[in-house]
C-alpha cells in the first residue's frame, strides 16, 4: 500500500510538472512555437507573427552592432536577414525565464529546421558579441565558443578594421530618445 501511494504521489508530481502552465510562461509563446520573421529591424531585433499577432522580438544572449556603428549595423541586419530568408522565414521561438525587456520586446532564441541556432549563427559568424542577462542565459557556454570561434577567426567585427567599440557602449553614448 505504501508503494502504490508513492507510484500515485510521483505521478501526480509529474503531471502536475508537464499539464500545469507555468505562470509567467504562460504570458507568450511557448517554447518552440513556430512563427515567420516578417521584418528584420536590425541585427538582433526581429518582429515575428505568431497566432495572427506580431511579436516585436529581441534575440537573447547578443548584442549586434547598432545601424549607427557604420558600417557593422547594416551589415549584422543583411546577415540577419539572410538566414533567415534561407529558411523561408519559418523559424521556431524558444523563450527563457523572462520574457519581455523593458522595451517590452519578447526576448527569444531563433531556431532554423536544421536545428542550428540563429543567435548562437549571428555570434558564430561574427556579427554579435555576447551579451547575457542573467536568468536568460540558457545557452551562455554555447555563445560563449561561438564568439571565441569568430574571434580566433578574425571573423567580421573581429577581424582587422572590425568593431571599435562594442554596442552597449556605443548605446550610451548615443542613448534612445
Amino acid at each position: 500500500m505504501r508503494r502504490s501511494n508513492s507510484l500515485f504521489s510521483a505521478a501526480f508530481v509529474v503531471f502536475l510538472a508537464l499539464f500545469l502552465p507555468f505562470p509567467e510562461r504562460s504570458l507568450a509563446a511557448p517554447a518552440h512555437q513556430i512563427a515567420q520573421v516578417v521584418m528584420v529591424h536590425d541585427g538582433d531585433t526581429v518582429t515575428l507573427q505568431m497566432d495572427n499577432k506580431r511579436y516585436r522580438t529581441r534575440l537573447i544572449g547578443m548584442d549586434a552592432p547598432e545601424m549607427g556603428q557604420r558600417p557593422w549595423g547594416r551589415r549584422a541586419k543583411d546577415h540577419l536577414q539572410g538566414i533567415v530568408n534561407s529558411a523561408g522565414g519559418k523559424v521556431f521561438v524558444e523563450t527563457d525565464m523572462t520574457l519581455h525587456d523593458k522595451y517590452d520586446r519578447l526576448l527569444a532564441y531563433l531556431w532554423l529546421d536544421d536545428a542550428r541556432m540563429v543567435n548562437e549563427l549571428m555570434m558564430k559568424d561574427g556579427y554579435a558579441v555576447l551579451f547575457t542577462i542573467r536568468p536568460n542565459n540558457r545557452y551562455a557556454e554555447r555563445f560563449r565558443k561561438a564568439q571565441g570561434s569568430a574571434r580566433s577567426a578574425q571573423l567580421n567585427i573581429w577581424g582587422p578594421g572590425g568593431l571599435k567599440e562594442r554596442p552597449i557602449e556605443y548605446r550610451k553614448k548615443h542613448p534612445r530618445q
